[in-house]
């Protein structure tokens, strides 16, 4: 009897330090993969940042310059991406849209984010009704669809840059402000507030001192968040003709312009401008992913699990 509750403990143990050399190789597994994630992703948007600041300057070429004798050629050396319907090298007409549309992004997603963050430190700081009416002015942004209100919006200018930004910032700061106001009623319950309070200081500042800073790296991160969707919002617009005009490179506009040729059979001029797009927005998001791992270890200790 004593020879069995031996063994079974044994084996009990045995079994323990099995599970946990497992864990122990997960653990390790998704950490490298997480690594290699955020370096991956690194180094693309390293490129893309590379390739739309420094190709426009140093190729001295026009990317509206047409050739028809050259038009829908495939990839090639001469054109690694190939050509459109009137012969513009596609790789460089993909470099100028994914300057215009990460410069629309960037612009739209600053502005949102300034507006989301105005509105929820002014309703989380001072509360009662301030607090009631704009969130009651969040849930009737919110019950409109966002690319909905952003047709509405941006048929109402001609198309252009600006009207594409204004639409974007406007149908993209809920979230930030949500988010803004439920951290800034975390922070009111801290023992330095309640001090700052008690020692006479008003709400204006113990919300520009002490409430603001604490919810800046939350706003910075909504705001690399919100970029994938600004770029993805201004592609619909400029693809369903509402954005950008059509003579103007961005990637919704190189793809809107490439229909013809993919019902013709010519893949390459819808593929690419798509590909750049999904590239970019990836590589963004994964680095807004570290950066939330970052401000947030308890996400990363239950992604180890």
């Amino acid at each position: 009897m004593a020879e069995t509750t031996k063994t079974t403990r044994a084996t009990g143990v045995t079994e323990v330090g099995e599970t946990a050399e497992v864990w122990r190789t997960r653990a390790v597994v998704r950490r490298s993969t997480r690594v290699w994630r955020v370096r991956g992703s690194a180094a693309v948007v390293a490129v893309i940042v590379l390739a739309v600041l420094l190709v426009p300057p140093l190729v001295q070429l026009d990317q509206q310059a047409v050739d028809l004798a050259a038009k829908l050629q495939p990839p090639s050396l001469a054109h690694p991406f190939g050509t459109d319907d009137v012969g513009r090298d596609l790789l460089l007409r993909c470099v100028y849209g994914l300057r215009v549309s990460l410069l629309v992004g960037v612009v739209a997603a600053v502005v949102s984010t300034v507006v989301g963050t105005a509105v929820g430190a002014v309703a989380g700081a001072f509360g009662g009704w301030a607090d009631r009416l704009l969130m009651r002015l969040v849930d009737v942004f919110a019950s409109v669809p966002h690319l909905l209100l952003g047709i509405f919006i941006v048929a109402m200018f001609r198309p252009g840059v600006w009207p594409v930004v204004v639409s974007v910032a406007l149908t993209h700061w809920l979230s930030t402000a949500r988010i803004v106001r439920a951290e800034i009623l975390s922070l009111r319950s801290r023992p330095y507030v309640d001090a700052a309070i008690s020692g006479g200081a008003s709400r204006y500042r113990v919300a520009v001192r002490h409430l603001l800073p604490g919810v800046l790296p939350q706003a910075g991160l909504a705001a690399v968040l919100m970029v994938p969707h600004a770029v993805w919002h201004e592609s619909a617009l400029s693809f369903l003709g509402l954005g950008l005009p059509t003579h103007q490179a961005s990637l919704g506009t190189l793809v809107q312009s490439a229909r013809g040729s993919l019902l013709a059979g010519d893949w390459w001029p819808t593929l690419f401008p798509g590909l750049c797009a999904v590239a970019a927005t990836l590589a963004i998001a994964g680095l807004a992913g570290a950066w939330r791992e970052r401000l947030n270890p308890r996400s990363r200790s239950e992604l180890m699990l």
